[in-house]
């Protein structure tokens, strides 16, 4: 399978297992899991036949490990905007977190903090270089240091999916480090 293919199929994923799978007629369960099978064959009448050797290549081969395969079934591990529990166990975090974003989003979050906006938690990384990454992608980044040990103490609750990605339903803006 080439690149091209290898991310529109991820992209494909993304939308149906995270967002909208309502769109190709699947049902997730209260998990975010649905059938391999019953997906391969939404997909194929609605226009984007896949297999499920390709279905494996994208699930192995994606750089941020997105989707977890378990069995005969399927979910994304996190950034969903639909109602999932991912069952996923509170964790203590590291001493610091990090969060990518673009210059233009800085002073909302001087004054709001983080927000889950169309997602189930904010999303935050266990290192700088993945923050940047994550940034990246809609400009220049600017990443934000987040006191994790702190929000902790404090009583926030944490949890890490199985790709390495933190969640946590809010970081307030006093447990922030801006960058400069």
């Amino acid at each position: 399978m080439n690149h091209q293919r290898s991310v529109r199929l991820s992209k494909y994923l993304a939308r149906h297992l995270r967002h909208a799978p309502e769109r190709i007629g699947i049902t997730l369960d209260d998990q975010g899991w649905v059938p391999v099978d019953e997906l391969i064959a939404a997909a194929a009448r609605h226009g984007f036949p896949f297999s499920r050797a390709e279905l494996d290549v994208v699930v192995a081969d994606n750089d941020k490990q997105r989707y977890t395969i378990e069995a005969d079934r399927i979910r994304a591990n996190q950034g969903h905007s639909i109602p999932v529990d991912l069952a996923l166990p509170q964790a203590v975090p590291p001493a610091y977190l990090f969060h990518g974003t673009v210059t233009r989003n800085v002073a909302a979050i001087r004054r709001e903090g983080l927000r889950p906006m169309t997602r189930h938690a904010v999303h935050l990384s266990p290192d700088r270089a993945t923050a940047t990454r994550v940034g990246a992608r809609r400009g220049t980044p600017v990443v934000l240091a987040v006191d994790a040990a702190a929000m902790h103490r404090a009583g926030h609750v944490f949890h890490v999916s199985t790709n390495g990605v933190w969640l946590t339903a809010a970081v307030p803006a006093a447990f922030l480090r801006f960058p400069g």
